[in-house]
């Protein structure tokens, strides 16, 4: 299990998950379609499954107005939360556009200008403002110049404290999101995060989608520190991307089988699972708990 905030280049990280390090922090994200692509990565779909209710029931939870939401996407990459929770797109849709043909010339810049124009077009109605972070400059550079991201910042928690800047951004979080990145952080960025947002008061909700073979009890206490009650959403896992190698699926089948989790269905038969964990203060747990607040939603949707 790593605890660095990094992506290792050496074909492996040193959890066993295959490295997508060569393909986080180029100046677009087509490769990184085109990479993931080959093993159906879906995580920003199930996150915006889960992350779109939650805004409005966080919304709800403050009056209904027509105040803006404000998400930070930790581990944000290209922005692809972002991109689903923001505008009137699916990953299928990215794909179809990130890998198409008709784009493949464009450079760089001249991506993020198209990306912009298409996005504009696409706006969801009282959509959320959404603040990225991540280590990947160039990544979050696109996110802001295509419009993904209303704000960014390439920051190291897990060896730095949050800038000023970054501070400023985050304090007035209404939700903390997680798709792919437990495991590139750990309990310090979570410490220094909530830091930051609850100097005013609030306490954000915290939404995350580890992979089933992360001990996510240490990031849970952090949480707790900070007012915050854990919930896994029972008897509901969300395949992430299939296994690179028959090396890979080995690998996790048996951290799995050390920790007692049976893969039957899911990781035996190719794909990475994650679970996914809220956090929100107890008395709104006690009032309606995970399960409640997003089966109809996840029924509807999946």
């Amino acid at each position: 299990m790593t605890r660095a905030y990094t992506r290792h280049h050496n074909g492996h990280n040193k959890d066993g998950k295959a490295s997508f390090g060569h393909i986080y922090n180029l100046g677009d994200p087509r490769a990184y379609f085109e990479t993931l692509g080959r093993f159906d990565y879906i995580a920003p779909q199930n996150g915006y499954l889960v992350f779109s209710p939650l805004i409005q029931a966080k919304k709800r939870l403050l009056g209904g107005g027509s105040e803006e939401m404000t998400v930070v996407d930790l581990c944000c990459s290209y922005g692809l939360n972002g991109a689903l929770l923001k505008y009137e797109v699916t990953m299928d849709d990215l794909y179809e556009r990130y890998r198409s043909q008709d784009l493949a010339s464009l450079s760089s810049e001249e991506l993020a200008g198209a990306d912009a124009e298409f996005f504009r077009l696409r706006k969801r109605e009282a959509s959320p403002k959404v603040v990225g972070i991540d280590v990947a400059d160039n990544a979050v550079s696109y996110a802001l110049r295509a419009g993904l991201l209303d704000e960014g910042f390439v920051e190291n928690l897990e060896e730095n404290e949050s800038t000023a800047a970054l501070s400023k951004a985050v304090a007035e979080t209404d939700l903390l999101v997680v798709t792919g990145g437990v495991g590139y952080v750990w309990e310090r960025t979570f410490e220094r995060l909530l830091g930051c947002m609850t100097e005013e008061g609030d306490v954000p909700w915290v939404a995350t989608f580890p992979t089933r073979m992360m001990d996510y009890e240490p990031i849970a206490k952090v949480l707790s520190r900070y007012g915050l009650v854990t919930e896994k959403l029972p008897e509901r896992t969300f395949a992430q991307r299939r296994f690179t190698s028959i090396d890979e699926q080995e690998y996790v089948l048996g951290e799995l089988a050390r920790m007692g989790i049976d893969p039957e269905g899911r990781e035996a038969v190719g794909y990475y699972h994650t679970e996914c964990y809220l956090s929100r203060p107890p008395e709104q747990v006690s009032e309606i708990p995970i399960h409640a607040l997003l089966g109809v939603s996840l029924k509807d949707a999946l």
